[in-house]
């Protein structure tokens, strides 16, 4: 019942008009399955954006795809991860340039983009909080904490976490 496992693995791409179509081939190319558009919900007249334009991205993976894109990701980084990455159960990081990706060659159409990527850890038991009927509560020893978070990516995929200094004031 303690075990951490992986639960899901989200790419999320930006861009409006070509550079939607751009990234939305990537997410295609590399999760081999129909990436969703994302509509906006709020108006941002600095960014010329209103409700309900396309203003992005993602696929949601799960299972062994999941895990073998994530490895491919993490070694695009360098396996080196930054402390303020990982949260509660959660693990958000970003590739600058899809072309480190291992085995993934430049594609002509889709041109220079990067990605953000999203991972989410759950234990047994945890669903009953995500549910719609009867929905329960669980003790605070039961969810996953940034410590167990870090512990299951150093045991399961073999990354470093670097701590970054403060920097101090004069």
């Amino acid at each position: 019942m303690r075990e951490v496992k992986l639960k899901a693995v989200t790419l999320n791409c930006g861009g409006v008009g070509e550079k939607l179509d751009k990234s939305f081939k990537l997410l295609k190319l590399l999760s081999n399955s129909e990436p969703k558009k994302i509509e906006s919900k709020k108006r941002i007249p600095g960014f010329n954006i209103s409700p309900g334009l396309e203003v992005g991205c993602k696929v949601t993976l799960k299972g062994e795809n999941a895990k073998e894109l994530l490895k491919k990701l993490l070694e695009a980084i360098n396996f080196k991860l930054d402390n303020k990455k990982f949260g509660n159960g959660t693990v958000t990081f970003g590739v600058e340039e899809y072309l480190t990706i291992p085995g993934i060659q430049f594609q002509r159409d889709i041109g220079i983009l990067g990605l953000d990527v999203a991972v989410r850890l759950t234990r047994a038991g945890l669903t009953i909080t995500e549910r719609k009927v009867k929905r329960g509560k669980i003790p605070q020893r039961q969810k996953i904490t940034k410590e167990e978070t870090i512990e299951f990516m150093k045991k399961n995929f073999k990354i470093e976490v670097i701590e970054k200094r403060k920097k101090e004031k004069r």
